[in-house]
């Protein structure tokens, strides 16, 4: 179009479910459009057009037909969209021609008509659409250029914007056609006196993601990215934008993330122009990519940074070829050559200035480690060279992917960041000016189940989080007994161990904190003994099967976050002491002597993560923290020992108001409605029902009912008990 400026089209849209300020957020599709034309230099006005659109399901909410009053019938009746949008093109061209001007631009009512609506549904269903539907004019915004005084632009509707410039709304009665004239009487205010504004802000949709690379030194505003979670394993950055069709993503800005083997993990950080667009992609939660409902969720600047910056200059020139089409081959013999991989990918596919265009993943030492990144120049190349996915070089098959340039940066980062020889970290320096761990911590083992393992946490929480999460429960928490668990990085496993006062009230907390929210994730709480959390600290696995010992492969790292001390006989009681073997499947438990019989103590040396010669790849703990501060100085290690053998017996819980009765013999199905269905008319309020959960996470078919009395509790027994719930017969018992 040579120019914007001639006329308006006033543009307005309905879906089968949600409208409004929702529109869009539930992928419903069109079934209304309605369109008039605005002649900006006459100020007069076209014809008013409306028409039905046939969805491919005529499911209407009850929000649609109430406030559209279309009925189902109708819209069998009607066009598809593909059809609906070529008759609007022919329509407003012929209007155009008979006014005598060139071109015109679309103008809406806020922006999730076009961005949120019609660009997904066009992008779903394989439609191309015109060129008209790339830019477009928000009359909010327009508005609140004229009316700054009005109110923020994200609170304006068409009434309050009529009310404010005292224009009397139309009274039409026909949905769309209502809405349509108010627009327009606004525009028509808006161009004369004391106003004479002029449409100029006019908003692009972009027609493809652009690939690009991104510097570590680059500022993100957090406000702009977002966590896509559940992505298909093969989805390109590509896909991933299309997904996200209609909103504006950042040169690059789209990053997939590696699990610890270098896959990928089914999430992305996705960056876009600014945080308007980054709301209106948190509304596509739970959206569908094909069969898949794609999660969404907020993240940050620093955690897009982590996975798609780069300091490296090797890779930045690689990527400074721009629309290039990146394929990553994984799996070459250690001995291949640039020229081998040229041969491997044959004439159909001629890499982007021949070995220019290949770079090889290496170790820090120049090792290589069997990944290379390819560039071709179009899309053609690429498919031919995907066409050679698990053919043999030399005498290996080779895997090919789709890639990106945030891959790229996050490979060449997880590869150039291992460490070449494993070494304990230097001795702190004797004065220190913040607390630190001065001591390693020693953890009481045993099989009394008085400990909770947190699992599913998000990767930014911290401590106060879990604290936090944990609420009133955090008093019955042992000194210094909060663990998280680091994966060899340092960072956040996901996991934490907490140690309780008693298994009581570790039971407590993982009954009533099971699947709780923690941000946007729900945790998974589940109830074990410190032998089992020893276990997982020390590299092995817990789940359903049993406890599982660490791997004896190979030496790692010692944990990042403990402070090594030369272990002597001063610092270290005896039995500590005795902890020198090459190789332990477990923490052996010291036997105290006779004389002074005290609780065992696991000690966690930092020696002893290097003479196990054992592989800790998955888990290391965390310094140890109590509720009442995350960083501490810790006791010596014999005033440890005797405060632990001088701590006193766990406390009884405190009784509680009312009398407990146990449910057994529940569906896995059952829910709190269930159960109050159940006790209908012994007036039971939600919290008084306590759903149980086995240590899997997986509900055991009993609850605890609380009732305001013993009385009331002992007559639901006697009238109750073992009549059936959903089939099932429940059996009841009072508890003491």
């Amino acid at each position: 179009m040579a120019s914007h400026s001639d006329t308006l089209v006033v543009f307005f849209g309905a879906t089968a479910g949600a409208n409004g300020g929702k529109l869009g957020s539930d992928e419903r599709e069109l079934i209304l459009l309605v369109w008039q034309i605005v002649d900006l230099h006459e100020n007069k006005v076209g014809k008013l057009q409306r028409t039905l659109v046939q969805p491919d399901s005529v499911d209407l909410s009850e929000q649609c037909k109430e406030e559209t009053g279309i009925a189902a019938e109708e819209l069998c009746k009607a066009e598809p969209l593909e059809s609906v949008l070529q008759q609007f093109h022919q329509s407003v061209s012929a209007e155009l021609k008979s006014l005598g001007r060139s071109s015109y631009t679309l103008c809406v009512d806020g922006p999730l008509l076009i961005r949120q609506v019609l660009h997904p549904e066009a992008s779903k269903k394989n439609l191309v659409l015109p060129e008209c539907f790339y830019t477009f004019v928000d009359l909010k915004k327009e508005f609140h250029e004229c009316c700054p005084n009005a109110g923020p632009v994200k609170d304006l509707t068409l009434t309050s914007m009529l009310d404010y410039v005292c224009i009397p709304a139309a009274v039409e009665q026909e949905a769309g056609l209502r809405e349509v004239k108010n627009m327009v009487m606004l525009i028509l205010h808006l161009l004369v006196e004391p106003y004479n504004h002029k449409f100029s802000n006019f908003e692009t949709v972009n027609y493809k993601f652009e690939s690009g690379a991104c510097s570590k030194t680059e500022a993100v505003d957090s406000e702009t990215v977002i966590r896509a979670r559940g992505l298909p394993w093969q989805s390109s950055d590509q896909d991933i934008a299309r997904f996200f069709k209609g909103l504006n993503i950042a040169k690059g800005g789209v990053a997939l993330c590696l699990n610890a083997q270098g896959r990928r993990n089914g999430e992305a950080l996705v960056r876009f122009i600014n945080s308007e667009h980054r709301d209106m992609a948190l509304d596509r939660h739970k959206h569908h990519m094909g069969n898949r409902y794609i999660e969404v969720y907020k993240a940050t600047g620093e955690e897009f940074l982590k996975i798609a910056g780069g300091t490296s200059n090797e890779v930045a020139q690689f990527l400074s070829k721009e629309n290039q089409v990146i394929i990553r081959m994984r799996g070459l013999p250690f001995t291949a050559s640039p020229q081998d991989v040229l041969g491997f990918l044959g004439p159909d596919s001629p890499v982007t200035d021949g070995t220019e265009g290949l770079l090889f993943v290496k170790y820090p030492d120049g090792r290589p480690t069997g990944d290379a990144f390819v560039l071709f120049a179009c899309e053609e190349y690429a498919q031919n060279a995907l066409k050679k996915h698990k053919q043999i070089l030399g005498k290996r098959y080779i895997e090919l992917f789709r890639s990106t340039a945030a891959e790229v940066q996050q490979v060449l980062n997880r590869y150039m960041s291992t460490p070449l020889i494993s070494t304990l970290p230097p001795p702190p320096p004797p004065m220190v000016s913040v607390p630190v761990l001065a001591t390693p911590p020693f953890i009481t083992t045993g099989s009394t189940r008085d400990c909770i393992r947190l699992r599913g946490l998000p990767y930014t929480a911290a401590i106060e989080d879990i604290l936090e999460f944990m609420g009133e429960h955090t008093i019955d928490i042992k000194p210094h007994g909060v663990h998280m668990v680091l994966n060899q990085q340092g960072r956040p496993s996901g996991d934490a161990f907490i140690q309780m006062k008693s298994a009581d009230r570790a039971f407590m907390v993982a009954q009533k904190c099971h699947k709780k929210m923690m941000k946007d994730r729900y945790v998974e709480v589940f109830q074990c003994s410190t032998e089992e959390m020893s276990f997982v600290l020390m590299g092995g696995t817990l789940n359903r099967s049993g406890l599982s010992p660490p791997p004896c492969k190979l030496p790692c790292l010692s944990p990042p976050t403990y402070a090594a001390f030369p272990a002597t006989p001063a610092m270290l009681p005896t039995e500590a002491a005795l902890y020198q073997p090459p190789l332990l499947a477990t923490p052996r438990t010291p036997q105290a002597p006779a004389h002074n019989p005290a609780p065992a103590l696991a000690y966690y040396s930092p020696q002893l993560y290097m003479n196990m010669n054992m592989s800790y790849t998955a888990y290391y703990p965390s310094p140890p923290v109590s509720p009442s501060t995350v960083s501490y100085f810790a006791a010596p290690p014999g005033s440890v020992a005797a405060a632990v053998a001088a701590q006193p017996a766990p406390a009884i819980l405190p009784p509680q108001p009312g009398a407990l009765v146990r449910m057994q013999g529940l569906p896995y199905n059952a829910g709190v409605k269930d159960i109050l269905s159940f006790f209908q008319g012994y007036q039971l309020q939600a919290d008084s029902v306590l759903m149980l959960y086995n240590w899997s996470g997986q509900r055991s078919g009993e609850a605890l009912v609380t009732f305001p009395s013993e009385k009331a509790a002992r007559r639901a027994v006697a009238e109750c008990s073992n009549l059936p719930l959903s089939g099932h017969p429940i059996r009841l018992v009072c508890c003491e």
